[in-house]
């Protein structure tokens, strides 16, 4: 009989297995624990459960665990983890230092179907959906060489297509009895899936991060094909209903094309879009990469727009690229290391 990898559990779902192997359910937090706070990687580490139970748990279940295969760094301190699966499938995680606050980048598909014309990883399409454990997996993994403080679902794949594994990832990052991440480290993005942004917040309190990066139906719909079916007018009401504890945004990230969403006009249509909606705005200029044709804005785009943004009381920040020499930048994750290893390099 296949074993069952108990990463997949909540702290819940771990209390009713445990129940149903007729033990304890405080069982469950102990061994909740172990996994994430003491990162055991097996059962018979667990100390504090009887060697009989550890034996049992042994014949019936599984701790999966993830090693990164290649850890690439950046000039500039940036480290991506390319991460291989059971199945021989391959996820990259980034890890973006800023004075100690680390924060970790995940993935939740391998690839992704939203297709997105100005993001490399939606240019190759989806595999497979991410399970619970393997999403986690990359939490613990990182967490082995580096201190994690921020996690956010920014990785390959769009989060929002595949609920029933993220939920319960956000579960076990926020348990206290997991890796105890406070919910206001923890976001999850979106390219716009507003039936699932509804249901996110029903579930889970969690950052919510949507990617506008147009303003208009005629340019969204040309570079984000999730715009066709759930256009702007539907995605704001989902914004403004998404359920938000007290001083907390959405956060807008709007990603910078020059000649395409970067204009002066962009920055007025943005500011009346968003001014009825708990937000502040991450501008991203766009990461040039092989195969596509857009470009990156100029400086002077960029501080025009960000400045307008300023002086309409909009809480705007402009990130630098990070991990770039890499391919680790926003809208980069592909496998180049893959492509490496398969090279030979």
């Amino acid at each position: 009989m296949e074993k069952i990898d108990i990463k997949n559990f909540t702290l819940k779902g771990l209390e009713s297995y445990i129940a149903g192997l007729g033990k304890e359910r405080f069982r469950a937090k102990q061994i909740f624990k172990w996994l994430y706070q003491m990162d055991a990687t097996g059962f018979d580490e667990m100390t504090n459960v009887s060697k009989e139970f550890r034996a049992h748990l042994e014949q019936t279940a599984t701790i999966s665990n993830l090693v990164p295969e290649v850890v690439e760094a950046s000039d500039d301190g940036t480290k991506k983890y390319l991460f291989r699966l059971s199945d021989g499938m391959s996820v990259e995680s980034v890890l973006i230092p800023d004075e100690g606050r680390n924060t970790l980048c995940i993935s939740s598909q391998v690839g992704c179907a939203m297709g997105c014309a100005f993001c490399l990883t939606g240019c190759f399409g989806l595999t497979r959906n991410l399970t619970t454990a393997e999403i986690v997996n990359q939490v613990c993994a990182v967490k082995r060489d580096d201190p994690v403080r921020n996690i956010v679902f920014m990785g390959m794949g769009e989060p929002l297509a595949n609920l029933a594994a993220v939920i319960p990832a956000v579960e076990i990052l926020t348990d206290p009895d997991g890796f105890q991440f406070s919910t206001r480290k923890v976001t999850v993005s979106t390219s716009g899936l507003v039936p699932q942004m509804a249901e996110l917040g029903r579930a889970v309190t969690v950052n919510l991060a949507v990617s506008l990066n147009a303003t208009t139906d005629e340019v969204r719909s040309q570079i984000m094909p999730v715009n066709r079916r759930y256009p702007l007018k539907e995605l704001l009401a989902a914004c403004k209903a998404f359920p938000l504890p007290s001083r907390r945004w959405i956060t807008i990230e709007y990603v910078m094309i020059r000649d395409l969403n970067d204009t002066l006009e962009d920055a007025k249509r943005l500011v009346r879009l968003i001014s009825n909606i708990p937000s502040k705005v991450n501008l991203i200029p766009f990461n040039e990469h092989e195969g596509c044709d857009f470009k990156s804005p100029t400086q002077e785009s960029i501080d025009r727009f960000h400045k307008y943004l300023l002086d309409k009381n909009v809480t705007v920040i402009t990130r630098s690229s990070r991990g770039s020499d890499i391919s680790a930048a926003c809208g980069q994750l592909k496998g180049r290391l893959d492509e490496l290893i398969g090279q030979g390099e």
